[in-house]
């Protein structure tokens, strides 16, 4: 079996996580919690950073320190993970949905000033698959209305905008950790901002809001969001690594636009003016109805693979009556092929000759390469 997805471990993270062992500092206290949020920031070029337990949490806490009120409106891409549109509804918000750009499949600019109500708050830009949205343009229309700029970046670490990390572009920015993640600390994820208060309203509100000054006094309603020692450890340890790791699945992501020219696919490539971290080397097919079918050959072979995400409105927690064309043709189009950093050459290759052997079985003809 090729997996879709598996974490690279080969630094230092048994070694930090013994010390964690031997130290007895397990939990959400010790010294690789400060030490993997300092180089975090130092990395990504923030100003604050504050780890979290998962991705997920660290949306609902950087929206819920923006202060966002009953019946407030953030916009969000349709297509994206469900967590970006839950948290939204958590912090007690109202999600409106906004369609992609069928070359990026990123959140369109256009759509989202169609979107803008008297009761929006905000604008979420998710860097969906490893590659950025347009944040030129989304920057200047919340500066133009007024709204906070929040980036879902769980799929984007080691992602560039015009030479920019993202992540440092919104008032506030989340990264996830999983283990499928391109650096992981198991579960875990990251709260970043650019202002100090933000910064410590979002720490205070992980912490239970326990007050610093007196023991065991809780001024707000708060949450346990912390991360614990040992998955900080990991992640200083993969945080090492980071330049190695991207650096192998930009090559990945090379192979594969290579081994699939002339296939009636495109691959999603990086655009102009970005670098495309490639957290999953994706493919969009010309026509839908070959997607499972390929899935499946592929699987026969021992291939895992991946639909892309279905468009949070036609989830039945949040369907809508209206279409987003672009972004349902792409969902019904697309897939992730294998995409972990110790993938080899040839297996690539292989996943590649057997894409090529799907549709010369079919008898369709190629494109010119």
């Amino acid at each position: 079996m090729i997996p879709v997805y598996q974490p690279y471990l080969t630094g230092r993270e048994k070694e930090y996580v013994n010390q964690c062992l031997d130290t007895t500092w397990i939990s959400s206290k010790g010294e690789f919690i400060s030490r993997f949020e300092s180089e975090f920031v130092r990395y990504i070029g923030a100003a604050h950073a504050t780890t979290v337990c998962n991705g997920t949490v660290a949306l609902h806490l950087a929206l819920t320190a923006l202060g966002l009120q009953p019946g407030d409106e953030v916009i969000v891409p349709t297509l994206t993970y469900v967590a970006s549109v839950n948290a939204v509804v958590q912090a007690g918000a109202v999600p409106v949905f906004a369609d992609s750009l069928p070359h990026s499949w990123q959140l369109d600019p256009d759509d989202v000033r169609r979107r803008i109500t008297s009761r929006t708050k905000a604008v979420m830009a998710v860097h969906l698959y490893g590659l950025p949205c347009d944040m030129d343009a989304l920057v200047a229309l919340c500066r133009e209305h007024g709204l906070y700029l929040v980036e879902d970046c769980a799929e984007a670490f080691g992602t560039y905008y015009k030479g920019q990390h993202v992540g440092t572009f919104g008032d506030v920015a989340t990264f996830s950790f999983f283990g499928n993640k391109t650096i992981t600390t198991g579960e875990g994820g990251m709260v970043v901002s650019r202002a100090a208060d933000l910064h410590a309203k979002a720490y205070h509100l992980k912490t239970q809001g326990v007050s610093p000054t007196r023991e065991y006094w809780h001024d707000v309603v708060a949450y346990n969001y912390r991360m614990t020692n040992i998955c900080a450890a990991i992640g200083l340890a993969q945080l090492e690594q980071a330049g190695d790791i991207i650096g192998r699945k930009r090559q990945i992501a090379v192979w594969y636009q290579q081994g699939l020219k002339g296939l009636p696919l495109v691959t999603h490539d990086e655009v102009e003016g970005t670098r495309h971290s490639y957290w999953m080397c994706s493919i969009a097919l010309d026509l839908a109805q070959e997607r499972e079918p390929l899935r499946n050959y592929l699987k026969e072979y021992g291939v895992e693979t991946r639909p892309v995400f279905h468009p949070a409105h036609t989830l039945p927690p949040y369907a809508a009556g209206h279409s987003f064309p672009v972004a349902e043709s792409i969902s019904s189009r697309a897939l992730n092929l294998p995409s972990y950093p110790g993938l080899s050459r040839a297996e690539v290759n292989d996943v590649c000759g057997l894409i090529r052997q799907f549709y010369q079985e079919k008898g369709e003809p190629l494109r010119a390469a």
